[in-house]
């Protein structure tokens, strides 16, 4: 991190008028930055107007970090499943455990995944996505309209703006290239002629899906949104009778086993003996959190890290990234949780959007015990009784205990329609993107989340904050430093 670099210009984007805030949050909701409801509403996701600004060098370490962590996670989850263990087969719908157990041997291709972090000092990975590691679309517009809409408050040119833009949207063309290279490889080097990006209508994130969808059209490759109840199988997938040769699947297996309208062809799509690609194969398996309680364990057991088959170098990013986690079904490590609140979180081993996560330190809040009763019902809840409760808890595969990462707030400056920039401290989390299996590594870039709760996840109420490198951080400063006052943008 440049901490320089980032409070300097954070300084400068301070003393811009009220309405930039006002005007770059406009402009990231109308390129996607939005959540969409159920009935087709959309709201927008908050924005900070304040980056946070890496060296490419650390950047590149952090992406070689998250695909290595993925790679382990991977054949973690391989070994569970041959293993057949509760702790993750309890975990999985009867569909998720299908294709689970189908793809037992023959998953070695996930074009993209996600580690979640926290970082301070040092990288601590707490989760793995695999099934739907989303934001790539978030993250390059947030980061986009932020350095666009600054370059030209500070007097840049239109032509220079727009580079530092393609500059800073990194993930987008990085996504793009991994499901290219991953076509490749499965098709004996050809490239898809088109891409559809499946969703289910009014998906949470389908301004994201468009904003990709357009994005993967102007890379080169016709692409569109498609839905379940849109599919037209023959010998491959048509989409408005045109045939599709790869799918970017954007739809958890769980939706399919619910009332899904064209949850059937969505089956047939997956199962079926067609010609058309689908990435990311359903690997619900890999991000199942008692996968990295079984990691951490390994990273510390020689003889269940060879069982699993982890290399040294796998071994190695699991100690120095990986915080203890163990399955709270197990007696002793329960114990710890009990001795230590302070030192402890328990999450719900396969759920997502942060709900059932409860925080020791947070045990005298007032969320600890509403996320409890959410969770478990009713009841006078101490962290005694959450524990005791997520032990015989076993839907999802239970509960893991994990060590906590101590983080502290950070100020920045969020985005607001009536207020311009707000100053606000919040919990900022790093996510870092790779792909497994490719014979060449994409230029990933990464995301990073900010809330006012420890907890932070989008749909929790966290939002974006824009991702830069020092290259194009600096290239803002001197922006900047430059411009006369009063100067008028071009």
């Amino acid at each position: 991190m440049r901490p320089a670099l980032q409070s300097d210009l954070h300084a400068a984007l301070a003393k811009l008028p009220p309405t930039f805030a006002h005007d770059l949050a406009a402009e990231a909701f109308s390129l996607g930055l939005a959540i969409t409801s159920s009935d087709g509403t959309r709201s927008p996701i908050s924005l900070a107007m304040t980056p946070v600004v890496l060296d490419t060098a650390d950047l590149e370490s952090r992406r070689r970090l998250s695909e290595v962590l993925a790679r382990a996670t991977l054949k973690t989850a391989q070994f569970a499943l041959r293993e057949r263990l509760a702790i993750l087969m309890s975990a999985l719908s009867p569909l998720e455990r299908a294709f689970a157990i189908a793809g037992e041997k023959g998953l070695t291709t996930i074009p993209t995944t996600r580690v979640d972090y926290f970082w301070g000092p040092g990288a601590c990975a707490l989760e793995v996505n695999a099934t739907i590691p989303a934001m790539q679309g978030y993250s390059d517009i947030a980061a986009g309209a932020l350095v666009s809409h600054a370059a030209k408050a500070w007097g840049a040119d239109r032509a220079a703006t727009a580079r530092l833009v393609a500059s800073a949207q990194v993930n987008s063309r990085a996504l793009y290239d991994a499901l290219l290279q991953a076509h490749r490889q499965a098709r004996a080097g050809n490239l898809p002629n088109r891409i559809a990006l499946l969703c289910r209508r009014n998906d949470a994130q389908l301004t994201e899906q468009q904003f990709l969808a357009a994005a993967f059209s102007r890379f080169g490759t016709e692409s569109k949104v498609v839905h379940p109840d849109e599919l037209d199988i023959r010998e491959c997938l048509c989409v408005d009778g045109k045939p599709v040769d790869l799918v970017y699947r954007h739809l958890f297996l769980r939706r399919l086993e619910e009332s899904l309208l064209g949850a059937e062809k969505v089956l047939a799509l997956l199962q079926g003996s067609h010609q058309t690609l689908v990435f990311n194969p359903p690997a619900s398996q890999v991000e199942v959190k008692a996968v990295m309680a079984l990691l951490s364990k390994a990273s510390e057991d020689a003889s269940l890290a060879q069982s699993i088959g982890l290399g040294p170098q796998e071994l190695e990013a699991a100690a120095v990234s990986v915080p203890w986690t163990r399955m709270l079904s197990d007696q002793a490590s329960r114990q710890v949780a009990l001795a230590n609140p302070d030192g402890y979180v328990l999450k719900r081993s396969w759920d997502y959007g942060g709900r059932a996560v409860f925080l020791g330190r947070s045990r005298g809040e007032p969320g600890f015990a509403e996320r409890a009763t959410a969770t478990f019902g009713p009841g006078d809840w101490t962290w005694e009784r959450v524990c005791a409760a997520a032990a015989n808890d076993l839907r999802g595969g239970g509960f893991i205990v994990q060590a906590l990462v101590p983080t502290r707030p950070t100020p920045h400056l969020l985005c607001s329609e009536t207020e311009g920039a707000v100053p606000a401290d919040i919990y900022v989390d790093y996510s870092g993107y790779a792909s497994v299996g490719l014979d060449e590594a994409p230029k990933w870039g990464g995301v990073c989340r900010g809330s006012a709760s420890p907890i932070v996840n989008i749909l929790g109420g966290g939002g974006v904050l824009p991702l830069l490198t020092d290259d194009i951080a600096e290239a803002l400063w001197k922006l900047s430093r430059d411009a006369s006052p009063g100067k008028p943008s071009s």
